[in-house]
């Protein structure tokens, strides 16, 4: 057995038709195959089915003037989003972690994910970020151009992601956690932070430790990523060996930080009531890389 689980969000059977999504003819039959489907989401949170299972509908479900997006095939049948245009002042998170985590099938959550974080992002982009016109959806809902025939200036728009780097400090066999000045109590987790322009993973990596806890990185380690679609990060799991133990909190970033050994990692990860600290969201790839490395990893 692996000694880094599959981190949430990730695995999903789609097969993405990306050499297909300039092909009109092509997305005009998958809209009209009888075994096309519509991810049914409330807002941006997923709808479920009693048993766990993505709830899928059909295309008629979508009003007439919502665009759509194929997402990709499943079991070689369409699979389409329709890019609503939904209130982005809403809390959504807890609403999507809890629906992740009560999914039953393999994959689901990461299709969930790759619908949730294009339908944000049409939501986002609907203006053109060179010269303020209005664009318009292209390549079957993954991308948006900026049409020269509709007053534009031809810009090309492609959803992105944005990198974070996050990752458990080590030093003398045991880890540092961090508890954020918005999480309650005892939550802690992995430290985090946005990898800058004009940066490499390590370095972000040593940045971050240093910004955030005044730990000196000597070595960075990387371990597994993870997509993370609140709205559109790419999670970059490392673990870094730094110089000591000697902390200087960020108190702007961090309410806490704490050293944990492998006992103490996997009583949190256990849910014990007695453990030193706890963890919220076990989608979230600081659950997977302190499950990595209590195991060893």
């Amino acid at each position: 057995m692996s000694l880094i689980p599959r981190p949430g969000f990730t695995g999903s059977p789609l097969v993405r038709t990306d050499m297909e999504r300039e092909n009109q003819p092509y997305f005009d039959a998958a809209v009209a195959s009888l075994s096309a489907r519509l991810l049914r989401l409330d807002g941006l949170k997923p709808v479920l089915e009693p048993d766990g299972s993505l709830s899928w509908g059909s295309l008629a479900e979508a009003d007439s003037d919502t665009d759509l997006a194929l997402l990709g095939l499943i079991d070689g049948k369409p699979r389409f989003v329709a890019l609503d245009r939904v209130d982005m002042r809403q809390d959504q998170r807890g609403g999507t972690l809890q629906g992740a985590m009560a999914m039953t099938e393999p994959g689901a959550a990461a299709t969930y994910a790759a619908a949730r974080s294009l339908v944000d992002w049409h939501n986002r982009h609907r203006f053109c970020a060179n010269c303020g016109h209005m664009t318009t959806v292209r390549r079957s809902g993954w991308a948006r151009f900026c049409l020269r025939d509709e007053g534009g200036c031809g810009a090309e728009h492609f959803p992105r992601t944005d990198p974070v780097v996050i990752m458990l400090a080590e030093h003398d066999d045991k880890v540092l956690v961090g508890r954020n000045v918005n999480m309650p109590g005892k939550t802690y987790s992995a430290l985090a932070g946005f990898l800058e322009v004009g940066e490499s993973i390590e370095d972000a990596v040593a940045r971050e430790l240093f910004e955030e806890a005044g730990v000196t990185v000597t070595e960075v380690r990387y371990l597994t990523s993870q997509p993370w679609p609140m709205p559109s990060q790419l999670m970059i799991g490392c673990i870094a060996k730094v110089e000591s133990e000697a902390i200087t909190l960020d108190t702007n970033e961090l309410a806490d930080a704490i050293w944990v050994d492998r006992d103490q990692v996997r009583a949190a990860l256990a849910g014990e009531p007695e453990a030193l600290f706890n963890m919220r969201y076990p989608m979230a790839i600081a659950y997977t890389l302190l499950t990595a490395w209590a195991n060893g990893a």
